[in-house]
C-alpha cells in the first residue's frame, strides 16, 4: 500500500472523519506511495491531483493506483487537504508513469511530479469581464463615441482593454459610455492559448516520394493500434512536409497530438511552417516560455483545448487527454536526453508512451540514430526512405581539406582552400557559414613564462575564454572570473596565451581576411538569449548576413535560402575522445551542417578541414554513402555487443572526497551480483573527476541485449553499501554521455 504518512511526522492531531486510505505520490526522492486518509466530504480517484501535508508542508501528490490496506486505520492517518479542479491524469499516463520509474530506477513521485509541473494551472482560470451593449444613446455623440458603438451594435461582448483597442480610443471612451449605462457587465470564457489547427487549411504541398511517403504513414495509421515509422531522408528532402500529412490525420480523428524538437525554443521557422500548413501555430513548451504560459499551455493540454504542442523533451510527460499521436523529429540528437534528477531519453520514452497508449509514432531523422536504423531494418519499425531533396535541389559537393597539405598560415585555423571559397561565396551574393562546435574564443589559456593552465577550482576542466564577454569561464558549472592581466602564478604580464579556437576566434579571423562582410556569431552563451538567436536566424534567412559563424546551434534544421557554402572548422573535434558513438554522432552532426548549403536549388559546396581524411567518417561524408557507414558502425556495434545489441548502464558515485567516493564505488563493485551475461567495469575516476566540487567515480555495467538490467541493479544496490554522508549515487540506464 506505501508508507504510513503519521509513521513520517509523528503528530497528533483530530483529523475529520475518514473512511478510505489512498496511496499518494509525493515529489520525494522516496521508493513508494505515502498512504493518506480521504475525508468523507472529498471525491477522489487514481489520478487526483491532490493537496498533502508532508512535514510543515502542503505539497502536491497524485493519487495512484493500489487497493485500500484495511490494516491501516483512516484515523492514524493525516488527510489529503485540497483536490484541485482539474481532470485526473488517465491510467494511460499513469502506466506511463510507472514504467518510466521501473525503467529508469527512479522515485516514481518525481516522475509524477514532471506531469504536474505548473501548480497555478491545477484550478480553472477565472471568468474574464466583458463588456455588453445593452442599447441606447450617449448624452452626446463624438467621433471617438461613434466608432466605439459602430463595433458593439450586434452586441458581441469586448473586454474593456480589447474595445478600446478595436475602436482606436482611450479607455476614459470607454468608461464615459459605461457611466451612461449604455453597457452592462458579462463574464466570458478565457481565451485559447492558440487558436485550433486546421487539417484543411490549405492542400498539402507535396510531390512523388514525398506524397507517396505521407501515405504509407498514414495507411499505418488508419491500421490501428501502435505503429512505429522512421523516416530516414536526406536534408531538404521534405520530412517535415510528409509527417505534417500524418499529424492532418491525426486531427482529422480528434486525437491530440505532440511533436519533440530538440531545440524548440529557436525553431521560430518551424512554427510559422506549422501555422503556413495549419492555419495556427502549435502550443510551445519548453524551458524558456513565461511561467504564466506554461499554466496555459498544462491547463489546455489536460482539458483537451489544446490540440497540438511542439516542445522539448520534458513535454512528453504533458497529460494530454486524447493523445494520439508523436512526432520526434531530429530523432539521433543527444538533446533528448535528460541527466539530471530522473535521467531517460525522450526518443525511448516516446515510444513507450505512444505503445502504451495504443497509437502510432513517427520518427524522423536525415542521420537517424544506429538503434533506430537498426529497429528499421528488423522490422520493428516501417522504414520510410525519402533519397532526394525536394523539388530536385540538388545536395551539395562536399571535399576535404586535408590540413597537412593546406596549413593556414602562422597564427591561423582557416586554411587558404577554406578562404578562397569563402571570398568567392560572398562576391556572389550569397552566404557562408562557418561551423566550429566550440564555444567562446579558446578553450585553454596558459602562461607562456611559467607554463600555468588557468583551471576551474571546482571541476577538472580548464577554463574557457569568452572574448566578448571579456571572461574566463567554466562550462561545467558556470564558475567565472575577469580575464587576467597577468599569470597568477608568476605575476608576470602580457604572456598569456589562448590555446585553441572558439567561434570568437574564427570571428577575429574572418573580421581580419574580410572586413568589408557582415558577420554573426550563432552561440548559445551569447548576450540576448533565445530571443537574439531568433532574430540573428530570421536575419540570415533573410539575406542580412554573408558569412554565419556558429555552433551546432546552426545544424537543427533550419532553412537559408542564400545559404551555398559550408565549411567545417575542424572536422576532426568529434572523434577525439573514447565515446563509443563519436564516429556515429560526428558523421550525424557534419552531415546535418553541410545539410544547410543549398536547400533552394542554388549550385552548393560543404569543405572539411581534416588532419584525418582517411577517416571511415570522413570518406562517408563526402561520398554522400550514408549506407557503407551505417553498415560498418552496425558492423562494430554488434561485434562488441554495444548497443542496440548489447545493454548499458552507467553508475557515478560521487562525494566531497575522493576516498569516500572512491571507497563507496569499490564496495559496490564488491557487492555485484555475479550473472551470466552481465560485467561491470570499474570503479575508475570519471574523465570529468572532479564538478562542482565532488569527486567523481564510474562503473559501467554491460549486458547482453535479453538481460536483466533493471533487476541486476537493485540487487547490486541492495547488497552495496549504505548511503552516507555526502556520498551520492546516480543511475544511468542506456548512458549517453561518458563523461
Amino acid at each position: 500500500m506505501g508508507k504510513d504518512s503519521s509513521d513520517l511526522f509523528g503528530a497528533l492531531f483530530d483529523p475529520p472523519s475518514t473512511n478510505r486510505v489512498v496511496p499518494v505520490l509525493v515529489p520525494l526522492p522516496v521508493p513508494e506511495a505515502y498512504s493518506y486518509a480521504v475525508p468523507e466530504t472529498m471525491a477522489v480517484e487514481p489520478g487526483s491531483v491532490v493537496q498533502v501535508p508532508l512535514g510543515p508542508r502542503q505539497v502536491i501528490g497524485v493519487v495512484w493506483d493500489g487497493e485500500d490496506d484495511p490494516r491501516i486505520d483512516p484515523k492514524k492517518l493525516r488527510p489529503i487537504t485540497q483536490v484541485f479542479d482539474c481532470p485526473p491524469l488517465t491510467r494511460e499516463m499513469r502506466n506511463f508513469v510507472d514504467w518510466v520509474a521501473s525503467y529508469t530506477l527512479s522515485p516514481p513521485g518525481l516522475v509524477a511530479r514532471m506531469a504536474v509541473r505548473a501548480p497555478a494551472a491545477l484550478e480553472p482560470e477565472p471568468m474574464v469581464e466583458a463588456l455588453r451593449y445593452r442599447g441606447g444613446e450617449p448624452d452626446r455623440i463624438t467621433p471617438a463615441r461613434a466608432r466605439v458603438l459602430d463595433l458593439v451594435r450586434d452586441e458581441i461582448p469586448f473586454t474593456r482593454s480589447g474595445l478600446s483597442h478595436a475602436a482606436g480610443v482611450s479607455l476614459s471612451v470607454i468608461d464615459g459610455l459605461v457611466k451612461q449605462g449604455l453597457f452592462e457587465s458579462v463574464f466570458l470564457p478565457p481565451p485559447p492559448v492558440v487558436a485550433a489547427p486546421d487539417p484543411d487549411y490549405v492542400a498539402p504541398r507535396i510531390e512523388g516520394p514525398q506524397k507517396q511517403a505521407a501515405s504509407e504513414i498514414i495507411e499505418a495509421m488508419q491500421t490501428g493500434g501502435f505503429s512505429a515509422s522512421l523516416i530516414d531522408g536526406v536534408t531538404g528532402s521534405g520530412k517535415t512536409e510528409v509527417y505534417f500529412e500524418a499529424i492532418a490525420e491525426a486531427l482529422r480523428r480528434g486525437k491530440q497530438v505532440l511533436i519533440l524538437l530538440p531545440e524548440i525554443a529557436l525553431t521560430a521557422s518551424f512554427l510559422e511552417r506549422f501555422q503556413d500548413r495549419f492555419g495556427a501555430k502549435p502550443a510551445e513548451w519548453h524551458s524558456d516560455l513565461a511561467p504564466r504560459m506554461r499554466e496555459k499551455v498544462w491547463r489546455g493540454v489536460v482539458t483537451g483545448e489544446v490540440r497540438v504542442v511542439a516542445g522539448a523533451r520534458s513535454a512528453l510527460f504533458l497529460p494530454f487527454e486524447e493523445l494520439g499521436l508523436i512526432v520526434v523529429d531530429e530523432e539521433h540528437d543527444p538533446a533528448y536526453k535528460q541527466e539530471d534528477r530522473v535521467f531517460y531519453n525522450a526518443r525511448d520514452m516516446a515510444v513507450v508512451r505512444a505503445r502504451i497508449g495504443s497509437f502510432p509514432i513517427v520518427l524522423v531523422s536525415a542521420t537517424p540514430s544506429v538503434e533506430s536504423q537498426v529497429n528499421g531494418q528488423s522490422g520493428r519499425y516501417h522504414l520510410v526512405h525519402l533519397p532526394t531533396r525536394f523539388g530536385e535541389a540538388a545536395m551539395p559537393d562536399l571535399h576535404l581539406v586535408d590540413m597537412r597539405r593546406h596549413p593556414p598560415e602562422r597564427g591561423g585555423f582557416l586554411s587558404p582552400v577554406m578562404l578562397r571559397a569563402v571570398k568567392k561565396t560572398i562576391e556572389k551574393g550569397e552566404q557562408a557559414l562557418l561551423f566550429l562546435n566550440r564555444r567562446g574564443y579558446a578553450p585553454l589559456t596558459l602562461c607562456r613564462v611559467c607554463g600555468h593552465r588557468f583551471q576551474c577550482p571546482q571541476c577538472s576542466s580548464w577554463l574557457v575564454e569568452h572574448r566578448f564577454k571579456e571572461q574566463i569561464q567554466c562550462h561545467q558549472c558556470g564558475y567565472s572570473e575577469k580575464t587576467p592581466e597577468a599569470c597568477p602564478e608568476c605575476g608576470t604580464f602580457d604572456h598569456l596565451v589562448a590555446c585553441g579556437p572558439g567561434v570568437e576566434r574564427i570571428a577575429e579571423e574572418v573580421e581580419k581576411h574580410f572586413p568589408e562582410a557582415r558577420t554573426i556569431v550563432m552561440s548559445s552563451d551569447l548576450l540576448g538569449g533565445v530571443k537574439r538567436l531568433r532574430l540573428e536566424l530570421e536575419a540570415i534567412a533573410k539575406g542580412e548576413a554573408d558569412i554565419v559563424i556558429g555552433t551546432q546551434l546552426v545544424a537543427k534544421g533550419h532553412n537559408f535560402p542564400l545559404m551555398t557554402l559550408v565549411g567545417i572548422v575542424d572536422a576532426d573535434l568529434g572523434l577525439a575522445n573514447g565515446d563509443p558513438r563519436a564516429a556515429e554522432r560526428t558523421f550525424q552532426l557534419l552531415s546535418q551542417v553541410t545539410g544547410r548549403a543549398g536547400r533552394t536549388g542554388l549550385k552548393s559546396h560543404g569543405l572539411l578541414q581534416t588532419y584525418q581524411p582517411q577517416h571511415p567518417v570522413m570518406q562517408a561524408i563526402v561520398s554522400g554513402d550514408a549506407s557503407a557507414f551505417y553498415e560498418r558502425e552496425i558492423g562494430e556495434r554488434e561485434k562488441a555487443l554495444l548497443p542496440p545489441f548489447g545493454r548499458l548502464a552507467s553508475i557515478i558515485v560521487s562525494a566531497d572526497t575522493r576516498v569516500d567516493a572512491e571507497t563507496h564505488a569499490r564496495g559496490l563493485r564488491a557487492a555485484a551480483p555475479k550473472v551470466s551475461g552481465i560485467s561491470v567495469l570499474g570503479p575508475a575516476e570519471a574523465p570529468l573527476a572532479l564538478v562542482r566540487g565532488r569527486h567523481r567515480f564510474r562503473l559501467l555495467v554491460h549486458g547482453r541485449r535479453n538481460s536483466d538490467m533493471q533487476a541486476y541493479l537493485r540487487s547490486m544496490l541492495a547488497a552495496g553499501p549504505k548511503v552516507r554522508g555526502t556520498v551520492h549515487v546516480q543511475l544511468d540506464v542506456d548512458p549517453q554521455s561518458f563523461l
